[in-house]
């Protein structure tokens, strides 16, 4: 059987290509397509456009630019910006058939050549929007070769690029006059809105202008423009581009825009985005517009109420407490006020916080056990080696409790806490707040950090207090739309932080300002006040559930002012924002959050009740945490049947006396009553016929301070003050210098004597229970 012949043989299926004019066809476009690949090795392409750095907010709304590293004002525009009604209106203005031709049109340019040689005339350019992006990208003269160079590159345009990129390639690069290019800064620009808010007149009046940029300015000649516009306007309308309605809108729309200055909102912010990431040509910040721009104009006429004060400087920090993101931020009331240094950055500026860190560090101590809020502490007078703190008014309580010393602001009750839990625990605490300047000197601080002896930044402070508002999850701030939420630091427990968050809701308080006693708007926040020494500096931070906000008052030269303190000078403004942007707010109040109880305790320690106490309250406690140990505030003496003596348990005798409850103060209470002549029950005075000798309770030597170098003028014959606190059942003590005895005085009673040389001394007190104290001093002569 013979093998069929095929249907086809090889020389018929090549038959076609036998053609000549196919076979030239197929090694042109081969020699055509290698010339190209070639070309394309030797000459890549290179799109270096330089942006302009834009500052956006939570919106997408620009709110401050800066200019490319070229001089131009040249925004990028993102794909969602772009207008749909500009796109119609640039491709039937431009390019028509853009998305079907590869860049060069055919069509076009034979009609371009024709136009231009046979009838010596030019009626229509060949260049498609393609092209026009390679005369921008690689700008040359208008000459039949470099129109050749230009389709090479657009060549190289579709290749690497798709259509949308192209299209968005010449809205960033299209001139509008002078050093304005792109679409997104002419609308910035021209019209202070984004190009996606352009309306039709609008849109037409940005596609026509490229033309001719250099003739048809903006504010220079509205009028051309307006006809050019409507002439373009008739043709959309012919070709039906857009509804009737619309285009009869887009005639009588009036052309009053100008060239404006780029948004200048939140100079400091945009500033100090713009160094941090000004390799990003958009910088989506989380900035909150609205509340910016409340925030700029509340405080810049609350501080036209202070310059006759001579206080001219105000910073604002607002923090949304569930996303941490920064949502106002005002470096200085008025960024152009040259004369008080308006373009100092006050959120990031060092000062002194005064008495800003007290809740943080009752906070501590609740949370180490220590403290409640109904615990008693004293507040008194005292000596810390030298160092003795005063309160703000210059008046001592004797007793309160922590709650009424936060809320009141007390500085000598929160002395004692801080030297009760050590400086270097509570430095501690406030670096892993990332407080900047407790990391760099932080072991250079001592008592007087707790009342503004430290260095802070408005940003740390407002944080430090948003983590009062997370159940004591600290966060660093959001900037950026991208950031995502960074790692929490449990700085403090749920439970101490809704302490303190109780504490400083009260209304009973100093700080509350004077004109907002009787004002029915007073918004529900936490709030704590602080001014530095000096009347430097005014603070109060605030929060509720969503916000924190933090502000300072004061000077940026440094310059004190006598009216300057935290509560009329801050907090009114504090009050005026909270009103403004969150006012009545829904977002309701802290819970009470699990791990915290109640107890009864008495009103007298602050300590869980004991038999002997009858005057008790309710106080908020962590199981497991807070002490439970008993009241003591106290104590049972056995006494002689005529209340002259006392007993120790070394000498009570076997009958003849009582057993009474005596009150069981510090040495320091007491000294504190007897300089301010308020009567206490005393203990009788120690049976004399007892040999025990005590160790407990020592006199504590408050002056002069130990370890202390004293200058004295020889001439002058200066003395210097002995004085201890002793225990309540001491009645006299007697005092040495250098081993020698000086005298005896009263309890508590001051005594002076005069050094005779120089040098090293040794100051001895011994109360009349045989308990002892020795304390050193140097003393130099001038």
């Amino acid at each position: 059987m013979q093998t069929p012949e095929p249907k086809y043989n090889l020389s018929q299926r090549l038959l076609p290509f036998s053609k000549p004019w196919l076979r030239y066809s197929l090694y042109f476009g081969l020699i055509l397509c290698l010339t190209l690949a070639a070309l394309n090795h030797l000459y890549p392409l290179k799109v270096n456009i330089f942006y302009s750095t834009v500052i956006t907010a939570s919106d997408g709304s620009v709110i401050n630019a800066f200019l490319s590293r070229d001089d131009k004002w040249r925004m990028q525009l993102e794909p969602d910006e772009i207008n749909p009604v500009l796109k119609k209106t640039v491709l039937l203005k431009e390019d028509k058939y853009f998305y079907y031709h590869p860049g060069i049109n055919l069509f076009a340019v034979t009609r371009a050549l024709v136009n231009n040689t046979i009838r010596d005339r030019k009626t229509s350019g060949a260049s498609t929007i393609t092209m026009q992006v390679a005369r921008l990208l690689y700008p040359q003269q208008r000459t039949y070769a470099n129109k050749l160079y230009e389709m090479f590159r657009a060549l190289q345009l579709e290749w690497y690029y798709s259509k949308d990129e192209i299209l968005q390639l010449y809205l960033n690069l299209v001139p509008f006059g002078g050093n304005i290019e792109g679409v997104k800064a002419a609308s910035v620009l021209y019209f202070h809105q984004s190009p996606k808010q352009l309306s039709l007149a609008q849109a037409v009046t940005l596609t026509v202008i490229p033309n001719k940029p250099s003739s048809l300015r903006i504010g220079e000649q509205n009028e051309r423009i307006v006809a050019f516009r409507n002439k373009w306007l008739r043709y959309y309308s012919a070709q039906q581009a857009f509804p009737a309605s619309e285009i009869e809108d887009a005639f009588l729309e009036p052309l009053e825009a100008r060239r404006q200055e780029a948004p200048k909102v939140a100079p400091h912010f945009a500033y100090r985005m713009f160094r941090r990431y000004k390799n990003q040509p958009i910088i989506k910040t989380t900035l909150n517009r609205q509340v910016q721009e409340k925030v700029e104009q509340l405080a810049y006429n609350y501080m036209q109420r202070l310059l006759y004060q001579n206080i001219n400087n105000a910073a604002v920090l607002v923090i949304n407490n569930q996303t941490r993101a920064v949502e106002a931020y005002l470096g200085s009331a008025d960024f152009n006020d040259f004369a008080h240094h308006g373009q100092v950055d006050g959120i990031r500026a060092v000062r002194s916080p005064g008495s800003t860190l007290k809740p943080f560090l009752y906070a501590t101590a609740f949370d180490k056990g220590t403290l409640t809020p109904k615990a008693v502490i004293t507040d008194v007078p005292v000596d810390y080696a030298g160092y003795r703190p005063q309160n703000y008014f210059g008046n001592y309580n004797g007793k309160v409790t922590i709650s009424h010393a936060l809320a009141t602001s007390l500085n000598l009750p929160a002395v004692k806490v801080l030297d009760q839990l050590g400086v270097d625990a509570f430095v501690q605490k406030l670096k892993q707040a990332e407080f900047s300047e407790m990391k760099r000197k932080g072991n250079q601080l001592g008592l007087s950090l707790i009342l503004g002896g430290c260095d802070v930044k408005l940003e740390e402070l407002t944080l430090l207090y948003a983590a009062f508002a997370n159940q004591g999850k600290y966060t660093p701030a959001r900037w950026l739309q991208q950031d995502t939420m960074q790692q929490e630091t449990q700085l403090l427990s749920p439970g101490s932080a809704y302490m303190v968050n109780q504490i400083l809701t009260q209304l009973t308080r100093p700080d509350l300002p004077h004109n907002a006693h009787n004002s029915p708007n007073l918004p529900k926040i936490a709030w704590k006040t602080g001014t530095s020494y000096g009347r430097k500096d005014a603070w109060s931070i605030g929060y509720n559930k969503k916000y924190t906000v933090g502000v300072w008052v004061g000077n940026f030269s440094g310059e004190g002012v006598p009216e300057l303190n935290g509560t009329d000078s801050a907090t009114p403004l504090l009050f005026d924002i909270f009103n403004s942007i969150d006012y009545n707010s829904t977002t309701g109040w802290f819970q009470q959050p699990k791990g915290i109880g109640l107890r009864v305790v008495c009103a007298e320690s602050g300590s869980p009740a004991n038999s002997f106490c009858s005057n008790q309250v309710l106080d908020t406690f962590m199981p497991g945490i807070s002490s439970t140990q008993r009241c003591s505030h106290l104590k049972r003496i056995a006494i002689s049947g005529d209340n002259k003596y006392s007993y120790c348990t070394s000498c009570q005798p076997a009958t003849g006396f009582v057993q009474q409850l005596y009150p069981n103060y510090a040495p320091e209470l007491l000294t504190f009553y007897d300089s301010e002549k308020i009567p206490y029950q005393q203990i009788p005075a120690h049976n004399p016929n007892c040999s025990r000798i005590f160790k407990e309770h020592a006199p504590v030597i408050t002056s002069p301070a130990a370890g202390m170098e004293y200058l004295l003028e020889q001439e002058e014959n200066q003395q210097l003050m002995l004085h201890c606190n002793a225990h309540n059942e001491v009645k006299q003590v007697y005092w040495y210098i250098n081993d020698k005895f000086l005298g005896a005085t009263a309890a508590n009673e001051k005594v002076f004597f005069e050094p005779q040389k120089a040098g090293r001394y040794k100051i001895s007190c011994t109360d009349d229970q045989g308990r002892n104290t020795d304390s050193y001093i140097t003393v130099k002569f001038l």
